[in-house]
């Protein structure tokens, strides 16, 4: 799974209607062009595709303010709503996931019923020490990774990731549980994104409102 298929989906699905620049400046607001690989060019990318593909549905209103062809603004289909929420379920349960996907995945989480997101959640501890019984067949950690020579510190960096992620997921667990987070069907959840107009303390810089595709 890639993340900027989530991480744009996401992000326009708390819009409601958003057109690129405002995606591009949300994900920039929550620093995923730094953990994941939603730069400027992916992001515009995925909109398009996603919009032939009918996940989203592409809006044609008036030209930018600084003249060019009319600004497209995006709006997620019924078909892109499911496809969002399968991926974030996915994402919050799968052991192999990679860390940019599990940050799109934790970022969205309020998308979902608290007691789902703590249920995904317990899956990927499950599955996260499936895992670590796999590798400790062949590689025990006592008496250091040397007995297998230099090889024995990959098995060893394995080992320590398993258990920094099942002590990390535990402690989320514990604070949804404890009454942490606005959940769907709770209130109004936090939503991160910028109101139209403020600036973007953590912009790239290499864009401009008007640069709208």
């Amino acid at each position: 799974m890639s993340a900027i298929r989530l991480l744009v989906l996401g992000a326009v699905r708390q819009h409601g209607r958003a057109h690129g620049y405002q995606v591009r400046n949300d994900l920039e607001y929550w620093g995923a062009h730094e953990w994941s690989n939603a730069k400027p060019g992916s992001i515009y990318h995925a909109l398009k595709q996603m919009a032939k593909q009918g996940l989203l549905h592409a809006h044609e209103i008036a030209p930018s303010t600084v003249g060019g062809p009319p600004r497209t603004e995006y709006e997620i289909t019924e078909a892109g709503t499911q496809e969002y929420l399968a991926l974030l379920r996915e994402a919050l349960a799968a052991r192999e996931r990679t860390i940019d996907v599990l940050s799109a995945a934790i970022g969205f989480m309020v998308d979902l019923e608290r007691a789902e997101v703590v249920s995904l959640l317990r899956e990927r501890l499950r599955r996260l020490a499936e895992w670590r019984g796999a590798v400790t067949e062949h590689y025990v950690p006592v008496g250091g990774p040397e007995k297998l020579g230099h090889i024995g510190e990959i098995m060893n960096m394995w080992v320590h990731a398993a258990d920094g992620e099942a002590a990390w997921t535990r402690g989320l667990i514990e604070r949804i549980e404890g009454g942490a987070y606005t959940f769907a069907g709770e209130g109004e959840p936090f939503v991160g994104v910028l109101a139209e107009g403020v600036e973007n303390p953590y912009a790239t810089g290499d864009s401009h409102p008007g640069d709208i595709r």
